[in-house]
């Protein structure tokens, strides 16, 4: 078994990779430019929302109070009516893009500390090269990625939208193991 804090520094330099191909990724390759769309008549949607104050947070129209209200005709008449919504409120004002690369940067040092610990787990010191890549960039590609196709699943995120993140995740567990 290796101890966790002797990977360090390969720990905080795929961290450094990560983050370096996420932002290529993001501002140089620009391809997921068109992940978002932009909601018709926006001026009037974002006017027509606001004098509701929504909070910020996650919403889902049309909700149903209890689990029995989504079997009334009432409701079902609603639903088939639409649109149906999934909706992130954010505060307003500007985004802290530092706060969200710091962010980012913790995330990715997390993901390569649970590859690092699952390869310690069950590699020996020293072993071969091939057996630490497979191991550290599975556990990695699974902390990427796994989690965007639970939201294609459940809340219809975009099929090429997830594919393109699982790409990414892809390319973050190759270099989370080269360190």
């Amino acid at each position: 078994m290796i101890p966790i804090t002797s990977l360090w520094l390969p720990i905080l330099v795929s961290a450094i990779l990560v983050f370096i191909a996420s932002s290529v990724i993001h501002m140089v390759l620009k391809y997921h430019d068109k992940d978002w769309k932009k909601v018709p008549a926006e001026d009037e949607v974002m006017a027509a929302l606001r004098k509701f104050q929504i909070p910020p947070g996650d919403y889902y129209m049309p909700r149903p109070d209890t689990t029995a209200q989504m079997n009334t005709p009432e409701f079902k008449a609603k639903r088939e009516l639409g649109p149906k919504v999934t909706l992130t409120v954010y505060p307003p004002g500007e985004t802290s893009m530092a706060r969200n690369l710091l962010l980012w940067f913790l995330y990715s040092i997390v993901i390569a500390v649970f590859a690092g610990y699952v390869a310690g787990i069950v590699l020996p010191a020293g072993s071969p090269y091939l057996t630490v890549f497979r191991i550290t960039s599975t556990v990695a590609f699974a902390g990427y990625t796994l989690a965007h196709w639970q939201n294609l699943i459940w809340y219809s995120r975009n099929l090429v939208t997830t594919l393109k993140t699982s790409i990414d995740g892809l390319v973050y567990a190759l270099l989370t193991h080269l360190s």
